[in-house]
């Protein structure tokens, strides 16, 4: 089945292999060197801790590496081996334990699975801490953030506590659109701030750690213990580049046009947005059938009209509801309001 149109941000619409190498050739310099400090992994490090206003910034090849990896040095620093963050932080949702396997760390998973963390269920956490989390925006949840005076007073109370302070930013491109503050400003709040490549700047792959020149010195040495010290590679760094420099300046377009899609499909009534609206281009869309009338009628919205609508469905407590992520990029931005309602109605119509 061949996608014309999707609302998924991973399709592989734009992700072709060809796309991608093309729009890298338009854009390198044919005298850029592989390697050295002029190549693109180093200037793409420059690049990060420029933005984030840190001494420095280290590019990994994935975030599951560079997270651990800043983990496992406060756990270190500290002699302490739990860390904290919401219950369904990425770390303990999607990457099979790896902290604990790999690096012998231990989750204090904190409040509610369904709501945002809050100073009282931090400060409620009884154990010593080596480092405390924050996945900006909570993704699994609908991409939600906490306001910025409720961030600053829980990274300020686990920080008087002991604990590093640690930024799962994979999506912190998105969620400054919401805060409207420097990418800085925002970074500051954190000890260690890891950011993605390949989400809202749409790379094919790539992480960066940063913080103090000593934190990345370590760091440095835990990447090539951990096998990602790739010698080559620069192709994942060119394509982070290009997101800095044509698709980072659209992100508050992004979120526009996610705000104005949420708004048709809630005054529609056909399902539900949530949240309404999105404090980022991030949102769930909740459905009124089961996870596997969704899938069967998304197969179906695919053969007839080449339409994607999602890359996967979550279950619900209610059997005959389920949910899909929105992240709205540029394949999103090729769909009006009314024509992802439109859609909906398909998809539900192939449903039944």
């Amino acid at each position: 089945m061949t996608v014309r149109r999707s609302l998924f941000l991973h399709s592989e619409l734009r992700r072709r292999p060809h796309d991608v190498l093309r729009s890298m050739l338009a854009q390198v310099d044919p005298a850029t060197p592989p390697h050295g400090p002029d190549g693109p992994v180093a200037v793409l490090e420059r690049r990060v801790a420029s933005l984030l206003g840190t001494d420095d910034a280290l590019f990994f090849p994935t975030g599951t590496m560079a997270q651990q990896v800043a983990l496992r040095i406060h756990a270190d620093r500290r002699g302490r081996r739990a860390f904290a963050a919401h219950p369904q932080c990425h770390l303990e949702a999607w990457e099979q334990q790896g902290y604990a396997v790999v690096h012998g760390l231990r989750f204090q998973p904190v409040g509610d699975r369904n709501r945002l963390m809050t100073v009282a269920d931090l400060t409620a956490v009884a154990e010593p801490l080596a480092a405390v989390l924050w996945e900006l925006p909570q993704r699994d949840i609908g991409g939600l953030l906490p306001q910025w005076d409720d961030l600053v007073a829980q990274t300020e109370a686990m920080r008087e506590r002991g604990a590093a302070i640690h930024l799962d930013g994979a999506r912190l491109w998105e969620a400054q659109t919401y805060y409207q503050r420097p990418f800085a400003e925002i970074a500051a709040l954190f000890d260690t701030a890891y950011v993605s490549f390949y989400k809202g700047l749409q790379g094919v792959g790539g992480a960066a750690l940063a913080g103090d020149s000593a934190l990345v010195a370590e760091a440095r040495v835990w990447r090539r213990r951990v096998g990602g010290d790739i010698y080559d590679a620069w192709p994942l760094a060119l394509t982070a580049l290009h997101g800095l420099d044509i698709l980072l300046p659209r992100l508050p377009a992004h979120r526009e046009h996610a705000v104005a899609i949420a708004a048709a499909i809630n005054a529609d009534g056909v399902a539900r947005a949530y949240p309404d609206p999105p404090q980022t281009p991030l949102f769930h869309v909740h459905l009124p059938v089961g996870p596997d009338a969704a899938i069967r009628a998304a197969d179906a919205l695919l053969a007839a009209d080449g339409v994607e609508l999602f890359g996967r469905v979550r279950s619900a407590p209610d059997p005959d509801r389920c949910s899909f992520e929105v992240s709205v990029g540029e394949n999103a931005m090729d769909l009006t309001p009314d024509e992802v309602v439109t859609f909906l109605h398909e998809l539900l119509r192939h449903a039944t």
